[in-house]
């Protein structure tokens, strides 16, 4: 590591070559409680799940860059007035430094699920209601009109109500932002590719501040860390995998899920090696869409992308079918990911014991 990356970088940052001697592992009580696989360290693969992918898409970044220019262009002319909460910390970062998750608040929350369940209950009822109605009116010898004055009470309850919820939330939502819009009491976990930490954000047990008003944070080096693919039934009884990261000494345990909802088994592999190629300060940042306004102020990627004459507007000048080709080719990439043929890279710093 050149001096320059030496005075950016932390002395704890993850390198993938300078991995230290650790204690052996012990069993952790967490991993007892689920059905779960163990996945190795290294060995790695340029992947990205779609959603990493597609949360900032070439027109996305094409739309911000328009959007700042206007802003800066104002700022010198005087007349910029700040958008509605621009300067409200909502604890959610995601550049070169950090991926630090926060949710929303409990009062956002409700908003949301009431237009969301609102609008989804209106279409299923109405559509199930429709074909109760249709099916009772070939059978039935009542005029239609009596047929659906029968349905009246019905349509209120499972219809007009689940309508009226999702208009009420819409509006306040669209019109209204200081009635829904509230940042949560603080983050949730970070990682930090600069310090090469992760951390768990510590609340008391309803979320809120702890007694003396402040957060307490779990820290611990990336490299303790071993992922899991914790496997679970949805009601349909098909198993739904999650990627958790735990720590191998202490109890602090990541759930991933924020980042790539619940499903099969490849997406947890392909966020596993996501993960560590960004918090590997050997190697460059990933080479995503999300990241390339940042790529120039992380001193080994910045360093990368001169020796290997990367265009600094790859991402934010591509076409919307080179993208979509580009989508294609890493979703088949993840498709035939090989983690489970790797071999474990850690044991040769760790002795691991029974249970992990």
């Amino acid at each position: 590591m050149t001096a320059m990356n030496s005075s950016y970088y932390a002395p704890t940052a993850y390198r993938s070559d300078q991995i230290p001697k650790q204690p052996p592992s012990a069993e952790r009580s967490w991993i007892r409680r689920f059905a779960k696989v163990r996945l190795p360290w290294g060995m790695t693969q340029e992947v990205a799940t779609d959603n990493l992918m597609t949360g900032r898409k070439p027109g996305t970044l094409r739309r911000q860059e328009l959007l700042l220019k206007e802003r800066e262009e104002k700022r010198v002319l005087g007349t910029y007035v700040p958008a509605p909460y621009e300067h409200v910390d909502f604890h959610h970062r995601e550049d070169h430094v950090h991926i630090r998750f926060a949710l929303w608040s409990k009062r956002s929350h409700f908003w949301i699920y009431l237009t969301g369940g609102g609008r989804f209950l209106f279409f299923l009822m109405s559509l199930l209601l429709t074909l109760v109605y249709l099916t009772e009116l070939v059978d039935s010898q009542d005029p239609w009109l009596t047929l659906v004055a029968s349905y009246l009470s019905m349509i209120y309850v499972l219809v007009v109500t689940p309508l009226a919820c999702w208009l009420m939330g819409h509006l306040v939502i669209r019109y209204f932002p200081h009635l829904w819009v509230k940042p949560s009491r603080g983050p949730i976990w970070e990682i930090n590719r600069r310090t090469g930490l992760v951390t768990l954000f510590d609340y008391d047990n309803n979320g809120e501040y702890k007694k003396n008003g402040t957060i307490g944070e779990l820290t611990a080096p990336f490299y303790e860390f071993d992922a899991y693919i914790a496997t679970t039934p949805d009601r349909q009884g098909l198993p739904m995998n999650v990627l958790y990261i735990a720590h191998r000494y202490r109890d602090i345990v990541i759930n991933f899920g924020a980042l790539v909802p619940p499903g099969a088994g490849e997406l947890c592999c392909a966020l596993w090696d996501f993960l560590q190629n960004y918090m590997d300060t050997r190697r460059p940042l990933p080479d995503l869409p999300r990241y390339e306004e940042f790529r120039n102020l992380d001193p080994v990627t910045a360093r990368y992308d001169r020796e290997v004459g990367r265009n600094p507007r790859l991402w934010i000048d591509m076409d919307d079918e080179t993208f979509e080709g580009a989508l294609y080719h890493m979703r088949g990439q993840i498709d035939q990911i090989d983690t489970f043929r790797r071999p474990n890279l850690m044991a040769r710093y760790v002795e691991y014991g029974q249970g992990h």
